[in-house]
C-alpha cells in the first residue's frame, strides 16, 4: 500500500507491503541504493525518513517512509528524481495525494507520460500561470486509458496499418463499396440515355460522397487517440479535399525561404500542409488532433473564457506561415512547382496571392454556452485570414450539406414520380 503524509515541511511516501515482509525492500536498498516502486517512484536509501523522527503513532515495523518532496507555499513539490520527470511536479495542497494521483493501470507513471509530452514544469491547481486546474487534473485521472482501452487502441492501430496494405476496410468504406456495387448492378439492367436523368444520378453520387465523409470522420473521432499525429493529418487532409472541392491537391512538407527571422541570412521553413486550388492558388491547412478542452479555458479571466495556449500558438504559427508564403514571390512559386511536380497537373502554375489558412482543431461539443459565445469572438477576430473549424463544426457542416442534397434528391424523385431515396446517417 502506498500513502502520503506531510511531516513538518516534508512530503513523505509511506510504503506497506500487502502480502510479505518489508525485508526484501531493505535488502534491495542495501544492495542497490534505490528501488523503483510501481514503476513510478524511485526510492533511494538516503531518502528514508529518519527513524528517530517517527513518533509512536507512526511506529509500524512493516512500513518504510521516504522523503519525496517538500511543501512549497500552496503546493506540494514532488522531486523530479523520484518521479523520473524533467522537472519537479507541483500539486495543489488541497488535492489529497494517493497512489492514483501518480500511477495508472499497468503501473503507468502518469507524470512521466506528461513529462514526455512537455518540456515545461508541471503545475496542478493553484494560481500559477499555466497551471492545470484541479478539476481538469481530476478529470484526466478519471479518463486515463484503462488496460482494456489501451489494448483496443493497439488493435485499432494494427487494423489501420493493415488497411494500408490489405483489404481491411472501415464501416464507412464498406457501406460506400456496397452502395457502388448496387449501382453497378442496377446500371447493368437500366440504361440511362436521357440527359435530364444524369443530374439526379450526379446528386446521388454527391450524397454518397458526403455520407461517406461524414461517417468516416465520425469513426475517426471515436478512436482519435489510436492515430499518430502524422496518420491523423494525412487521413483528414484527404477527407478535407472531398468536403472542399475547390482544392484539387494537398501538398505535404512544403518548403519556403524567408529572410526575416535571421537577417540577412535566408531560413527555410517547412509548411506541413498546403492546399492547391484548380486555378493554382495556394492556402495553408493546419490539422490538429481533437483533444478535449483544447480550445477555450475552463476557468475565466476577467469574466471571459480565453483561448488556450495550444489554439493561440497555432494561430500565431499559421499567421507566420502566411507571412512567409506571401513573401516567397515568383521564386517561391517556382520552387513549389518543381518540388511537387509529381503531385500537380502538368499545366498548373502555382500562384501565391493573398493566401488564407484553415485551422481544423478541437471539439466544441462540451462547451458551455459562455464558452461557445466567447469562442465565436475568437473565430471572428481572425476570420479575415484564418478560418478556425472545430471537428464538431465540420460534422455540422456535413450534416447541413447532406440535408440539402437529400432535399434536392427527394424533389427530383418526386418530380419523376418515384419514391425518395432512403435516409441514412450514423
Amino acid at each position: 500500500m502506498i500513502a502520503f503524509e506531510d511531516r513538518g515541511n516534508q512530503v513523505v511516501l509511506a510504503y506497506t507491503p500487502e502480502r510479505s515482509s518489508v525485508d526484501w525492500l531493505d535488502e534491495k536498498l542495501a544492495a542497490d541504493g534505490s528501488y523503483r516502486l510501481a514503476w513510478s517512484f524511485t526510492l533511494r536509501r538516503k531518502d528514508l525518513f529518519p527513524a528517530q523522527e517517527v513518533d509512536d503513532e507512526w511506529d509500524e515495523p512493516e512500513v518504510r517512509r521516504f522523503v519525496v518532496g517538500y511543501l512549497d507555499g500552496e503546493y506540494r513539490r514532488i522531486r523530479a528524481d523520484v518521479l523520473g520527470t524533467k522537472h519537479d511536479v507541483l500539486i495543489d495542497r488541497r488535492h489529497r495525494l494517493n497512489r492514483k494521483t501518480f500511477v495508472a493501470q499497468q503501473n503507468i507513471s502518469i507524470f512521466r507520460r506528461v513529462s514526455e509530452l512537455s518540456d515545461e514544469e508541471v503545475v496542478v491547481g493553484g494560481d500559477r500561470e499555466g497551471a492545470i486546474p484541479l478539476e481538469e487534473f481530476r478529470r484526466l485521472l478519471d479518463e486515463f486509458p484503462t488496460t482494456a482501452e489501451m489494448r483496443l487502441y493497439s488493435y485499432v492501430r494494427v487494423t489501420r496499418v493493415l488497411r494500408e496494405y490489405m483489404e481491411t476496410m472501415s464501416d464507412a468504406e464498406v457501406r460506400l463499396a456496397e452502395h457502388m456495387e448496387r449501382r453497378r448492378r442496377r446500371g447493368n439492367t437500366i440504361e440511362r440515355t436521357v440527359a435530364k436523368e444524369r443530374l439526379p444520378a450526379a446528386n446521388e453520387l454527391e450524397l454518397e460522397k458526403f455520407t461517406f465523409v461524414r461517417n468516416r470522420m465520425a469513426e475517426m473521432l471515436r478512436d482519435a487517440e489510436a492515430y499518430s499525429e502524422a496518420e491523423w493529418q494525412r487521413t483528414v487532409a484527404d477527407l478535407f479535399l472531398l468536403v472542399f472541392p475547390q482544392y484539387l491537391a494537398v501538398l505535404q512538407k512544403v518548403r519556403v525561404k524567408e529572410h526575416y527571422s535571421k537577417r540577412p541570412n535566408a531560413t527555410t521553413r517547412e509548411l506541413d500542409l498546403v492546399l492547391v486550388s484548380a486555378s493554382g492558388a495556394v492556402d495553408i491547412l493546419e490539422i490538429k488532433k481533437p483533444f478535449a478542452n483544447g480550445l477555450m479555458s475552463v476557468s475565466q479571466y476577467r469574466d471571459n473564457h480565453v483561448p488556450r495556449r495550444d489554439l493561440s500558438g497555432t494561430v500565431v504559427q499559421v499567421e507566420k506561415y502566411l507571412f512567409y508564403l506571401s513573401k516567397a514571390g515568383p521564386e517561391g512559386e517556382k520552387s513549389i512547382e518543381e518540388s511537387h511536380a509529381g503531385e500537380l497537373p502538368d499545366a498548373l502554375k502555382i500562384q501565391i496571392t493573398n493566401p488564407k489558412a484553415f485551422v481544423l482543431s478541437g471539439r466544441d461539443d462540451n462547451f458551455s454556452d459562455r464558452q461557445a459565445f466567447d469562442f465565436e469572438f475568437v473565430r471572428r477576430k481572425y476570420s479575415n485570414v484564418v478560418d478556425i473549424i472545430t471537428y464538431d463544426d465540420l460534422l455540422r457542416r456535413l450534416d447541413n450539406i447532406l440535408l440539402a442534397l437529400r432535399k434536392r434528391a427527394e424533389d427530383a424523385e418526386s418530380d419523376a414520380g418515384s419514391p425518395p431515396l432512403g435516409h441514412r446517417r450514423d
